[in-house]
């Protein structure tokens, strides 16, 4: 651990007041003379809230922290409002590094004859900077063929930088944890641990590159309706962990609303198809883009009203199986219907909640929170507020953290979010409402169960054949099972029967040893020397059972 840098880090958080944050009644005599020793760091940021002083803390820590400032804005979940709205302004432009020492990563991963054949133009100046890698434009020659492609490389040394930050980062969420009053519901070190395995995700790029390929294959199966979102190709050859090349795209970033608008752009198709899109990822595909904000997202405005959008950077993905599916789809249901005995009882058979929640207490939470929400008109509803408030009422039942959820609670922010700043009048629910009655139809009804037949039929004609030999075996092993378990039963009852005998030869014996003892004493010792005889006799025969057995 460098301690250069967590001084660094403390200091940071000293000059912009965010010791502050800690009532001095929650901090025991040792952290309050800690805090003294450090008297001359004071707060610099007096005139700023506590909201922006912890974002302009986390934007001169640098970009891994910036990064992870972007994440914990969309756990809403977990921070205040004014929080989580100061830290969606960060932004992940940093300086970039040489364009030069990009090149020969370039060169070093793909190799430079392959380089050399291939590649016919590398732009040294990069055309985007972020805090894990960078973007140039290139050329490169395939099949005959000239393509304008992007070259997405990783910031040499990044890992390291990366790995080392988040251990120092756990070590705050601790303190955080142990000290902060609201620490424990938080869950500083939870979250900590869910935005290393995002990173350390997003330093592959080959998983990257895989994901892409996969969500583009999802959109462009035939079907008109698929064409809806494009993602570049990639071109595998040539990527490598630190290095990912694919096709060059020229669209109109999604967040230059005047300039759509200007092109004549029929914005509200745009914004229900940014609907669709979602949808269509969790529902259809159960593989989702879960970083579609602006930066990432942009529109092929070639037909003005048939805009399509485009997805860039498929670093991080959701997926959902066919239970989580189902589930979510009928909890959406019902909260159109404002059936809350649904959602509760939904979230109990899922196992999203202990099995033991009552029913009745979580269903009155869920109204308590939600029937507020509903006396607004449809086309004013979040309908990423409510999913979060549905998790945040789950969460004091106990709700265990569900990572695949806050993806997708996260990616439906960002959606709604474009949607209503492309097109205000956007009304979620009436968009997204017959589309999921129609899937859980389709998933449930006389259609799905036929369905499951015929996807079931290779696997039954694969078996069936062997189906008499089963139930042979079945016949044999359950005659052979049956002959044994006679057996074990007759054993059984003998050995009772064994016990039982002596037992009843114990008595007896020690019943004539007794008698003969009462006999001795009345000195009558020919009578007592029978009887005990007799009695001996007896517990002789009692021991011989009990060893034999």
């Amino acid at each position: 651990m460098s301690f250069a840098r967590l001084f660094r880090i403390f200091s940071t958080f000293l000059q912009f007041g965010l010791d502050k944050l800690i009532p001095a009644r929650f901090l025991p005599w040792y952290a309050k003379v800690f805090r003294m020793c450090f008297f001359w760091i004071g707060n610099k940021h007096k005139d700023k809230t506590p909201a922006q002083r912890f974002r302009l803390a986390i934007e001169s820590l640098g970009p891994v922290f910036i990064k992870f400032g972007q994440m914990l804005s969309t756990r809403r979940d977990l921070l205040p409002e004014d929080f989580a709205n100061e830290l969606a302004l960060l932004q992940d432009q940093v300086e970039p590094f040489s364009g030069e020492q990009a090149e020969k990563i370039v060169r070093k991963a793909i190799g430079e004859s392959l380089y050399n054949e291939h590649f016919a133009e590398f732009d040294t100046n990069p055309l985007a900077s972020a805090s894990i890698a960078q973007v140039h434009a290139a050329s490169m020659t395939l099949d005959g063929e000239t393509h304008q492609i992007v070259v997405k490389v990783l910031r040499p040394g990044i890992e390291k930088i990366i790995r080392a930050d988040i251990k120092l980062m756990s070590v705050i969420a601790s303190l955080v944890a142990k000290w902060l009053p609201d620490g424990k519901r938080l869950r500083p070190v939870e979250v900590v641990k869910e935005y290393e395995r995002t990173i350390i995700d997003e330093l592959d790029l080959m998983r990257e590159g895989a994901n892409a390929i996969q969500l583009k294959r999802n959109f462009s199966q035939g079907d008109a309706s698929d064409k809806i979102l494009y993602v570049p190709e990639v071109y595998s050859k040539f990527c490598h962990k630190n290095v990912l090349v694919m096709e060059r795209i020229y669209g109109i970033g999604v967040g230059e609303v005047e300039k759509l608008k200007s092109l004549n752009v029929n914005m509200k198709v745009l914004a229900d198809r940014g609907v669709e899109v979602f949808f269509t990822q969790v529902f259809r595909d159960s593989f989702f883009h879960a970083d579609m904000h602006p930066g990432n997202v942009f529109v092929d405005v070639t037909n003005p009203d048939d805009p399509t959008w485009i997805a860039i950077d498929c670093g991080i993905v959701g997926t959902l199986n066919r239970e989580d599916k189902r589930y979510l789809a009928e909890n959406f249901v019902a909260f159109f219907n404002r059936d809350y005995r649904k959602v509760a009882e939904l979230h109990v058979d899922s196992g999203w909640v202990p099995a033991n929640t009552s029913v009745d207490e979580f269903e009155f939470a869920i109204r308590t929170v939600c029937e507020p929400i509903f006396n607004k008109p449809l086309a004013e509803i979040s309908f990423g507020q409510v999913l979060v408030n549905l998790f945040n009422t789950a969460r004091r039942f106990n709700m265990e953290v569900q990572p695949q959820l806050v993806l997708l609670q996260k990616t439906l922010l960002y959606i709604e979010g474009l949607g209503r700043q492309l097109y205000p009048q956007l009304d979620l629910w009436q968009t997204a409402k017959p589309y999921l009655e129609s899937w859980v139809k389709e998933q449930m009804g006389v259609k799905a169960v036929f369905e499951k037949i015929k996807d079931n039929l290779p696997f039954w004609n694969e078996k069936l054949p062997e189906i008499p030999d089963l139930v042979y075996d079945y016949l044999r092993v359950g005659k052979q099972a049956h002959e044994t378990q006679k057996e074990l039963i007759n054993q059984a009852l003998a050995k009772q029967d064994s016990q039982h005998k002596q037992l009843l030869n114990s008595v007896i014996g020690a019943g004539f040893v007794v008698s003969a003892a009462l006999l001795a004493v009345a000195k009558l010792p020919i009578i007592a020397a029978i009887t005990g005889v007799v009695g001996g006799v007896f517990v002789i025969k009692a021991l011989t059972a009990s060893t034999r057995d």
